[in-house]
Order: C-alpha cells, then sequence, then structure tokens
C-alpha cells in the first residue's frame, strides 16, 4: 500500500508540474499577443536614393536626400497653380494639407486669402521648377536634430496673368521640415513642411546658385 500511495503522490507532484508549465505558457502567449496587438500596421522605411556603396541605417532614419526630395515635391505642388490663383491655391493647400504641420497650414491660408483681398491671385498662374545643376547636394540639407531638418531650395518662379509673363525670378527658399508620423494613410513620407526658416525666401542673381 506504500508503494502504491508513492506512485499516488508522484502522479500528483507529475500534475502539478504540468500545470505550473501551462500557466507559464498562457503568461507568454499573452505577452505576445499584446505585443503583437501595440505593433503599428506599417513601417514606413527611407531608403538612400544612391546604395552603391551600401548604407547601414537604424529603424526610422530618414536620409537628408529623402528630405531634400520631400521638400522639393511638396513645395513644388503648393506652388502649382495651372489655371487661376484664386482658385488653384486654396486647391493646393488642401490638397498637401496632410503633409503641412497646422500652423504652416494656417500661415498659408492667411497669405491666400490676404493675396485674394489685394488682386494678386485671380488669373494667376504660377510655376516652380527646379534650377539647372542646382539639384541635391549635402550642403542643401541642414540636419538640426533627428526630427528636424532644413532644405535650401533654389527654384525658377514663373507667373502670368492672361499670358502675359508678370514674374521670372530665381528664390531660395530655405524649408523648415519636421518629422510628422500623424496618419500613415494620408501621409507615407512621414513628414510635413514646417514653414521657412530663418529670414525666409531670398532673391538671386539669374546667373548664381551659390
Amino acid at each position: 500500500m506504500q508503494r502504491y500511495r508513492y506512485e499516488i503522490d508522484n502522479v500528483r507532484s507529475h500534475l502539478r508540474s504540468l500545470w505550473a508549465v501551462i500557466a507559464l505558457q498562457l503568461v507568454f502567449i499573452v505577452a505576445l499577443w499584446i505585443g503583437w496587438m501595440r505593433m503599428p500596421g506599417t513601417i514606413t522605411v527611407h531608403i538612400p536614393p544612391d546604395l552603391r556603396s551600401g548604407s547601414v541605417m537604424a529603424l526610422g532614419e530618414v536620409p537628408p536626400a529623402n528630405v531634400y526630395a520631400f521638400a522639393f515635391y511638396i513645395f513644388q505642388q503648393l506652388n502649382r497653380w495651372p489655371e487661376d490663383g484664386a482658385e488653384d491655391y486654396g486647391k493646393a493647400i488642401f490638397h498637401i494639407a496632410p503633409y503641412l504641420t497646422p500652423e504652416f497650414r494656417r500661415q498659408l491660408i492667411a497669405d491666400m486669402e490676404a493675396k485674394g483681398k489685394q488682386g494678386e491671385l485671380a488669373h494667376r498662374i504660377r510655376s516652380l521648377q527646379a534650377i539647372v545643376d542646382s539639384g541635391y547636394e549635402e550642403r542643401r540639407v541642414d540636419v538640426l536634430s533627428q526630427d528636424v531638418w532644413v532644405v535650401w531650395l533654389d527654384l525658377e518662379l514663373n507667373e502670368s496673368v492672361k499670358g502675359m509673363t508678370i514674374k521670372h525670378t530665381r528664390i531660395r527658399y530655405p524649408i523648415r521640415v519636421v518629422r510628422y508620423a500623424v496618419d500613415a494613410e494620408a501621409n507615407p513620407w512621414g513628414l510635413a513642411l514646417d514653414g521657412f526658416a530663418g529670414e525666409g525666401p531670398k532673391k538671386l542673381d539669374l546667373g548664381s546658385t551659390n
């Protein structure tokens, strides 16, 4: 009888061990489930444009070349008024709104309203294009922090009213760019324009981009 009692005690001890293992597994599974639920639905990876020499980057790091490309593309869209500035300026602001910080969007709307009252938008066509040989260089992006940059865009501004050219000039725009990962669906770049840096835009001589 004593031998059977020992066997029963061994079985009970083994069962307790199994229950302990099951409990630990349940805790591990719950921890994994919580971690999975907290993971973002998408991860934005910024790939440098030139990979000939390879690249090692931390997750979330944004190469200066990508910041430059973002600033140029979005700012060009903002200043594209193909038919009538009175309508196109507001449409452009609305179209690129996810790529603007709230403060810069308010500044642009105020600028649009002021220009509209002064009659500077009606029938005005505007376009911006890159000046030849003034594309991306390291010196054109100031890295202020891992989340803030200043991009120096040298662009050619063209404006006309009813077919008559009223402005043809070259301007250097210091564009402030910030990390803005608010809505990955509307803004997959995770960046936004935050206005002008320093003293703002500066007119360039037609033969100078230095």
